[in-house]
Protein backbone atom coordinates (compact mmCIF):
# COMPACT_ATOMS: atom_id res chain seq x y z
CA UNK A 1 0.00 0.00 0.00
CA UNK A 2 1.47 3.30 -0.84
CA UNK A 3 1.56 6.09 1.61
CA UNK A 4 -0.66 9.07 1.20
CA UNK A 5 0.83 12.54 0.43
CA UNK A 6 -0.27 14.89 3.16
CA UNK A 7 -2.87 17.44 2.03
CA UNK A 8 -0.69 20.26 1.76
CA UNK A 9 1.44 21.80 -0.35
CA UNK A 10 5.57 20.57 0.10
CA UNK A 11 8.36 23.15 -0.95
CA UNK A 12 11.64 21.71 -0.80
CA UNK A 13 14.43 23.82 -0.13
CA UNK A 14 16.69 24.93 -3.79
CA UNK A 15 16.79 27.94 -6.44
CA UNK A 16 13.73 25.77 -8.81
CA UNK A 17 12.56 23.73 -5.94
CA UNK A 18 10.15 20.45 -6.52
CA UNK A 19 6.83 21.38 -5.15
CA UNK A 20 3.75 18.53 -4.46
CA UNK A 21 0.91 20.32 -4.49
CA UNK A 22 -2.53 18.11 -3.42
CA UNK A 23 -6.36 19.78 -3.91
CA UNK A 24 -9.49 18.50 -4.02
CA UNK A 25 -11.96 18.58 -6.23
CA UNK A 26 -14.83 18.12 -4.26
CA UNK A 27 -17.05 19.46 -1.29
CA UNK A 28 -16.74 16.12 0.40
CA UNK A 29 -13.48 15.98 3.20
CA UNK A 30 -13.84 12.27 3.12
CA UNK A 31 -13.84 11.89 -0.51
CA UNK A 32 -10.29 10.47 -1.11
CA UNK A 33 -10.70 9.61 -4.50
CA UNK A 34 -11.84 13.18 -5.19
CA UNK A 35 -7.98 14.08 -3.86
CA UNK A 36 -5.54 15.47 -7.45
CA UNK A 37 -1.81 15.74 -6.44
CA UNK A 38 0.79 17.07 -9.16
CA UNK A 39 4.55 17.09 -8.92
CA UNK A 40 6.75 19.51 -10.22
CA UNK A 41 10.54 18.62 -10.60
CA UNK A 42 13.00 20.57 -12.45
CA UNK A 43 13.45 19.11 -16.05
CA UNK A 44 15.53 16.15 -15.29
CA UNK A 45 18.60 14.92 -16.78
CA UNK A 46 19.47 10.93 -18.35
CA UNK A 47 22.65 9.61 -17.60
CA UNK A 48 22.77 6.68 -19.33
CA UNK A 49 20.90 6.19 -22.96
CA UNK A 50 20.29 4.71 -25.76
CA UNK A 51 18.88 6.21 -28.95
CA UNK A 52 20.35 3.49 -31.37
CA UNK A 53 20.72 5.27 -35.58
CA UNK A 54 18.69 5.33 -38.25
CA UNK A 55 14.61 4.35 -37.94
CA UNK A 56 14.85 3.70 -34.44
CA UNK A 57 16.72 6.99 -33.44
CA UNK A 58 13.54 8.80 -34.89
CA UNK A 59 11.59 6.85 -32.60
CA UNK A 60 13.02 6.87 -29.64
CA UNK A 61 14.49 10.34 -28.84
CA UNK A 62 11.54 12.50 -29.24
CA UNK A 63 9.92 10.51 -26.33
CA UNK A 64 13.28 11.12 -24.32
CA UNK A 65 13.00 15.02 -25.05
CA UNK A 66 9.71 15.05 -24.29
CA UNK A 67 10.57 14.68 -20.92
CA UNK A 68 14.34 15.53 -20.60
CA UNK A 69 16.74 18.42 -20.58
CA UNK A 70 19.76 16.44 -21.39
CA UNK A 71 20.77 12.57 -21.81
CA UNK A 72 24.01 11.42 -21.87
CA UNK A 73 24.22 9.60 -25.44
CA UNK A 74 25.68 5.93 -25.14
CA UNK A 75 28.00 5.32 -28.62
CA UNK A 76 27.65 1.54 -28.88
CA UNK A 77 26.57 2.06 -32.55
CA UNK A 78 27.90 -0.41 -35.28
CA UNK A 79 30.44 0.95 -36.38
CA UNK A 80 31.78 2.29 -32.84
CA UNK A 81 31.50 6.33 -31.98
CA UNK A 82 35.10 6.14 -31.40
CA UNK A 83 36.45 9.82 -33.10
CA UNK A 84 35.32 13.03 -32.20
CA UNK A 85 34.35 13.65 -36.06
CA UNK A 86 31.79 10.15 -35.38
CA UNK A 87 30.49 12.12 -32.08
CA UNK A 88 29.95 15.26 -34.35
CA UNK A 89 27.75 13.25 -36.96
CA UNK A 90 25.94 10.86 -34.03
CA UNK A 91 24.98 14.71 -32.40
CA UNK A 92 24.14 15.91 -35.85
CA UNK A 93 21.19 13.02 -36.58
CA UNK A 94 20.12 13.02 -33.10
CA UNK A 95 19.31 16.80 -33.17
CA UNK A 96 17.16 16.06 -36.68
CA UNK A 97 15.41 13.38 -35.04
CA UNK A 98 14.05 15.48 -32.09
CA UNK A 99 10.70 17.57 -32.96
CA UNK A 100 11.15 21.50 -33.18
CA UNK A 101 9.97 22.76 -29.36
CA UNK A 102 11.52 20.55 -27.54
CA UNK A 103 14.31 21.89 -25.41
CA UNK A 104 17.17 18.93 -25.25
CA UNK A 105 20.57 18.89 -25.56
CA UNK A 106 22.54 15.35 -26.10
CA UNK A 107 25.81 14.52 -24.69
CA UNK A 108 27.77 12.63 -26.88
CA UNK A 109 30.34 9.99 -25.65
CA UNK A 110 33.17 8.59 -27.10
CA UNK A 111 33.87 4.74 -27.13
CA UNK A 112 37.60 3.08 -25.52
CA UNK A 113 39.26 0.85 -27.75
CA UNK A 114 42.27 -0.34 -26.89
CA UNK A 115 43.38 1.80 -30.39
CA UNK A 116 41.60 4.89 -29.03
CA UNK A 117 43.24 8.26 -29.83
CA UNK A 118 44.04 10.64 -26.75
CA UNK A 119 44.93 13.84 -28.63
CA UNK A 120 41.85 13.18 -30.95
CA UNK A 121 39.50 12.35 -27.47
CA UNK A 122 40.87 15.18 -25.88
CA UNK A 123 40.43 17.92 -28.54
CA UNK A 124 37.01 16.24 -28.88
CA UNK A 125 36.67 16.97 -24.97
CA UNK A 126 38.05 20.84 -24.60
CA UNK A 127 35.85 21.64 -27.58
CA UNK A 128 32.39 20.70 -25.61
CA UNK A 129 31.61 18.18 -27.73
CA UNK A 130 32.34 15.34 -25.94
CA UNK A 131 31.15 15.34 -22.02
CA UNK A 132 32.34 11.33 -20.91
CA UNK A 133 34.46 8.25 -22.40
CA UNK A 134 32.37 4.96 -22.25
CA UNK A 135 34.44 1.70 -21.16
CA UNK A 136 33.03 -1.57 -22.42
CA UNK A 137 34.64 -4.82 -21.18
CA UNK A 138 34.90 -6.71 -25.33
CA UNK A 139 31.73 -9.01 -25.18
CA UNK A 140 29.91 -7.91 -22.03
CA UNK A 141 27.13 -6.35 -23.56
CA UNK A 142 25.21 -5.46 -26.62
CA UNK A 143 27.26 -4.30 -29.59
CA UNK A 144 30.90 -4.47 -27.26
CA UNK A 145 32.67 -6.26 -29.74
CA UNK A 146 35.52 -3.02 -30.09
CA UNK A 147 35.28 -3.17 -26.23
CA UNK A 148 38.85 -3.12 -23.86
CA UNK A 149 40.40 -6.71 -23.15
CA UNK A 150 43.33 -5.64 -21.70
CA UNK A 151 43.17 -2.35 -19.20
CA UNK A 152 46.87 -1.96 -19.62
CA UNK A 153 46.67 -1.06 -23.21
CA UNK A 154 44.34 1.86 -22.54
CA UNK A 155 45.94 3.47 -18.90
CA UNK A 156 47.85 6.07 -20.99
CA UNK A 157 44.07 7.49 -22.48
CA UNK A 158 42.98 7.05 -19.02
CA UNK A 159 45.57 9.20 -17.04
CA UNK A 160 45.07 11.55 -20.23
CA UNK A 161 42.00 11.66 -19.07
CA UNK A 162 42.47 12.19 -15.27
CA UNK A 163 44.57 15.08 -16.09
CA UNK A 164 42.08 16.67 -18.32
CA UNK A 165 38.61 15.69 -15.56
CA UNK A 166 37.17 13.78 -18.52
CA UNK A 167 34.65 11.16 -16.54
CA UNK A 168 34.88 7.83 -17.29
CA UNK A 169 32.01 5.58 -17.90
CA UNK A 170 31.90 1.86 -17.22
CA UNK A 171 30.06 -0.95 -17.80
CA UNK A 172 31.44 -2.57 -14.47
CA UNK A 173 31.01 -6.44 -15.25
CA UNK A 174 34.03 -8.84 -16.56
CA UNK A 175 33.52 -11.42 -18.95
CA UNK A 176 35.61 -14.09 -17.99
CA UNK A 177 33.59 -17.12 -18.81
CA UNK A 178 35.16 -18.80 -15.33
CA UNK A 179 32.39 -15.78 -13.32
CA UNK A 180 28.52 -16.73 -12.64
CA UNK A 181 26.73 -13.77 -14.59
CA UNK A 182 25.57 -12.61 -11.52
CA UNK A 183 28.80 -12.51 -9.73
CA UNK A 184 30.46 -10.39 -12.94
CA UNK A 185 29.56 -6.69 -11.21
CA UNK A 186 31.44 -7.69 -7.74
CA UNK A 187 34.30 -9.16 -9.46
CA UNK A 188 34.84 -6.52 -12.04
CA UNK A 189 35.02 -4.40 -8.92
CA UNK A 190 37.42 -6.57 -7.54
CA UNK A 191 39.98 -6.97 -10.08
CA UNK A 192 39.61 -4.17 -12.51
CA UNK A 193 37.97 -1.12 -10.93
CA UNK A 194 39.32 -1.11 -7.92
CA UNK A 195 43.28 -1.64 -8.97
CA UNK A 196 42.47 0.91 -11.69
CA UNK A 197 41.50 3.48 -9.44
CA UNK A 198 44.69 3.20 -6.76
CA UNK A 199 46.59 3.56 -9.65
CA UNK A 200 44.94 6.36 -11.08
CA UNK A 201 43.42 8.01 -7.94
CA UNK A 202 42.14 10.78 -9.75
CA UNK A 203 40.14 9.89 -12.24
CA UNK A 204 36.87 10.88 -12.17
CA UNK A 205 34.51 7.47 -12.74
CA UNK A 206 31.00 6.19 -13.42
CA UNK A 207 30.16 3.17 -12.37
CA UNK A 208 26.75 2.76 -14.53
CA UNK A 209 23.37 0.59 -13.58
CA UNK A 210 24.34 -0.75 -10.58
CA UNK A 211 23.14 -3.46 -10.08
CA UNK A 212 24.30 -5.31 -6.61
CA UNK A 213 24.71 -4.24 -2.72
CA UNK A 214 28.32 -4.06 -3.30
CA UNK A 215 28.40 -1.86 -6.33
CA UNK A 216 26.55 0.80 -4.23
CA UNK A 217 28.75 0.34 -1.14
CA UNK A 218 31.93 0.37 -3.12
CA UNK A 219 30.80 3.64 -4.57
CA UNK A 220 29.15 5.41 -1.14
CA UNK A 221 33.02 4.49 0.50
CA UNK A 222 34.76 5.73 -2.77
CA UNK A 223 35.48 9.62 -2.23
CA UNK A 224 34.66 12.72 -4.14
CA UNK A 225 35.65 10.76 -7.65
CA UNK A 226 32.94 8.36 -8.25
CA UNK A 227 29.31 8.11 -8.50
CA UNK A 228 27.04 5.73 -9.55
CA UNK A 229 23.97 5.54 -11.82
CA UNK A 230 21.05 3.35 -11.21
CA UNK A 231 18.18 2.63 -13.88
CA UNK A 232 14.49 2.46 -13.30
CA UNK A 233 14.22 -1.06 -14.16
CA UNK A 234 16.58 -2.59 -11.63
CA UNK A 235 14.57 -0.67 -9.23
CA UNK A 236 11.69 -2.46 -10.19
CA UNK A 237 12.65 -5.95 -11.11
CA UNK A 238 14.35 -8.59 -9.74
CA UNK A 239 15.87 -11.92 -11.26
CA UNK A 240 12.80 -13.37 -10.35
CA UNK A 241 10.91 -11.13 -13.06
CA UNK A 242 12.95 -12.64 -15.19
CA UNK A 243 12.99 -16.44 -15.07
CA UNK A 244 10.10 -17.31 -12.36
CA UNK A 245 7.45 -18.93 -13.87
CA UNK A 246 8.73 -18.68 -17.27
CA UNK A 247 11.20 -16.94 -19.47
CA UNK A 248 10.11 -13.23 -20.02
CA UNK A 249 12.45 -11.96 -22.25
CA UNK A 250 11.29 -8.23 -22.27
CA UNK A 251 13.03 -8.23 -18.59
CA UNK A 252 16.34 -9.46 -20.03
CA UNK A 253 18.81 -7.06 -20.15
CA UNK A 254 22.76 -6.43 -18.62
CA UNK A 255 24.18 -6.15 -16.18
CA UNK A 256 21.14 -8.74 -15.53
CA UNK A 257 19.05 -8.16 -12.41
CA UNK A 258 19.65 -10.39 -9.33
CA UNK A 259 18.53 -11.44 -6.05
CA UNK A 260 15.91 -9.49 -4.04
CA UNK A 261 18.22 -8.13 -1.59
CA UNK A 262 19.96 -6.38 -4.58
CA UNK A 263 17.38 -4.82 -5.33
CA UNK A 264 16.23 -3.52 -2.24
CA UNK A 265 20.07 -1.60 -2.22
CA UNK A 266 19.32 -0.08 -4.82
CA UNK A 267 15.95 1.13 -4.01
CA UNK A 268 17.60 2.45 -0.36
CA UNK A 269 20.69 3.97 -2.47
CA UNK A 270 17.96 5.92 -4.76
CA UNK A 271 16.21 7.38 -1.74
CA UNK A 272 18.48 7.69 0.14
CA UNK A 273 19.33 11.59 -1.16
CA UNK A 274 23.43 10.02 -1.56
CA UNK A 275 24.43 12.58 -4.13
CA UNK A 276 26.72 10.55 -5.89
CA UNK A 277 23.76 8.13 -6.94
CA UNK A 278 21.37 9.43 -9.75
CA UNK A 279 19.29 8.56 -12.90
CA UNK A 280 20.77 6.71 -15.73
CA UNK A 281 18.29 4.85 -17.55
CA UNK A 282 19.83 2.68 -19.49
CA UNK A 283 16.67 2.86 -22.12
CA UNK A 284 18.15 0.02 -24.40
CA UNK A 285 15.19 -0.22 -27.62
CA UNK A 286 15.48 -3.18 -29.17
CA UNK A 287 12.47 -4.82 -31.67
CA UNK A 288 10.87 -7.39 -30.71
CA UNK A 289 11.91 -9.49 -33.07
CA UNK A 290 14.98 -9.49 -31.91
CA UNK A 291 14.00 -10.13 -28.33
CA UNK A 292 12.18 -12.82 -28.64
CA UNK A 293 14.75 -14.40 -30.77
CA UNK A 294 16.29 -17.71 -29.88
CA UNK A 295 19.26 -15.37 -28.82
CA UNK A 296 17.80 -12.74 -27.59
CA UNK A 297 19.20 -8.67 -27.22
CA UNK A 298 19.54 -7.48 -23.64
CA UNK A 299 18.33 -4.58 -23.25
CA UNK A 300 14.71 -2.95 -21.78
CA UNK A 301 13.22 0.46 -23.17
CA UNK A 302 11.82 2.89 -20.40
CA UNK A 303 12.12 6.37 -21.61
CA UNK A 304 8.36 6.88 -21.94
CA UNK A 305 7.09 6.33 -18.51
CA UNK A 306 10.66 7.02 -16.38
CA UNK A 307 9.39 9.43 -14.83
CA UNK A 308 6.09 7.53 -13.99
CA UNK A 309 7.52 4.63 -12.72
CA UNK A 310 10.32 6.64 -10.32
CA UNK A 311 7.38 8.96 -8.97
CA UNK A 312 5.34 6.15 -8.18
CA UNK A 313 8.43 4.06 -6.17
CA UNK A 314 9.97 6.96 -4.54
CA UNK A 315 6.37 7.77 -2.94
CA UNK A 316 5.77 4.52 -1.91
CA UNK A 317 8.94 4.86 -0.44
CA UNK A 318 7.77 8.55 1.19
CA UNK A 319 10.69 10.05 -0.35
CA UNK A 320 8.80 12.38 -3.17
CA UNK A 321 10.85 15.09 -1.68
CA UNK A 322 14.26 13.33 -2.56
CA UNK A 323 12.89 12.39 -6.32
CA UNK A 324 14.07 16.16 -7.80
CA UNK A 325 17.67 15.56 -6.51
CA UNK A 326 18.14 11.77 -8.15
CA UNK A 327 16.69 12.84 -11.30
CA UNK A 328 17.85 16.29 -11.83
CA UNK A 329 20.62 17.73 -9.11
CA UNK A 330 23.23 15.02 -8.96
CA UNK A 331 24.20 14.04 -11.93
CA UNK A 332 24.45 17.51 -12.94
CA UNK A 333 26.49 18.63 -10.16
CA UNK A 334 28.64 15.98 -11.00
CA UNK A 335 29.34 16.22 -14.26
CA UNK A 336 29.83 19.87 -13.47
CA UNK A 337 27.01 21.27 -15.64
CA UNK A 338 24.23 23.88 -14.45
CA UNK A 339 20.79 22.19 -13.50
CA UNK A 340 18.63 22.99 -15.81
CA UNK A 341 16.01 25.66 -15.60
CA UNK A 342 13.08 24.41 -16.84
CA UNK A 343 10.31 21.90 -14.88
CA UNK A 344 8.42 19.20 -15.77
CA UNK A 345 4.78 18.43 -14.04
CA UNK A 346 3.64 15.16 -12.80
CA UNK A 347 -0.19 14.18 -11.82
CA UNK A 348 -1.41 11.66 -9.81
CA UNK A 349 -4.22 9.69 -10.74
CA UNK A 350 -7.58 8.48 -9.05
CA UNK A 351 -7.15 5.14 -11.73
CA UNK A 352 -3.74 3.01 -12.56
CA UNK A 353 -2.30 4.48 -16.12
CA UNK A 354 -1.61 2.07 -18.75
CA UNK A 355 1.49 0.92 -20.09
CA UNK A 356 2.72 2.13 -23.09
CA UNK A 357 1.52 0.34 -26.20
CA UNK A 358 4.25 -0.88 -28.57
CA UNK A 359 5.46 1.71 -30.75
CA UNK A 360 5.90 1.17 -34.50
CA UNK A 361 9.53 1.15 -35.82
CA UNK A 362 10.26 1.13 -39.79
CA UNK A 363 11.58 -2.32 -39.05
CA UNK A 364 9.08 -3.92 -36.37
CA UNK A 365 7.54 -3.17 -33.21
CA UNK A 366 9.06 -2.34 -29.92
CA UNK A 367 7.99 -2.82 -26.56
CA UNK A 368 8.03 -0.54 -23.20
CA UNK A 369 9.18 -1.72 -20.09
CA UNK A 370 6.15 -3.09 -17.76
CA UNK A 371 7.03 -2.47 -14.45
CA UNK A 372 4.68 -4.97 -13.03
CA UNK A 373 2.72 -3.33 -10.13
CA UNK A 374 -0.02 -0.43 -10.69
CA UNK A 375 1.07 3.15 -11.58
CA UNK A 376 -0.97 5.87 -10.78
CA UNK A 377 1.74 8.59 -11.85
CA UNK A 378 1.68 10.20 -15.32
CA UNK A 379 3.89 13.18 -16.88
CA UNK A 380 0.93 16.08 -17.67
CA UNK A 381 -0.23 17.12 -21.29
CA UNK A 382 2.14 13.84 -22.16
Amino acid sequence: MLGRVPNRHIRMSGTTAPVIQMRRQSQRADDENAMTCTLTLTRPDDWHLHLRDGGMLDVVAPETAAHFGRALIMPNLVPPVVKGADAADYRDRILAAIPPGHDFTPLMTLYLTETTDAADLLAAAQSGLVTAVKLYPAGATTNSASGVRDIDRVVPVLEAMSEAGLPLCVHGEVTDPQVDIFDREAVFIERVLDPLRRRIPALRVVMEHVTTADGIAYVRDGGDNIAATLTTHHLFINRNHILAGGIRPHYYCLPVAKRESHRLALLEAAISGVSNVFLGTDSAPHLDSLKLAECGCAGIYTAPNTLACLAQIFEEQGALDRLDGFVARHGAVFYGVPVNSGTVTLEKCDAPQPVPSPRATPDGMLTVFDPGVPIYWRVADA
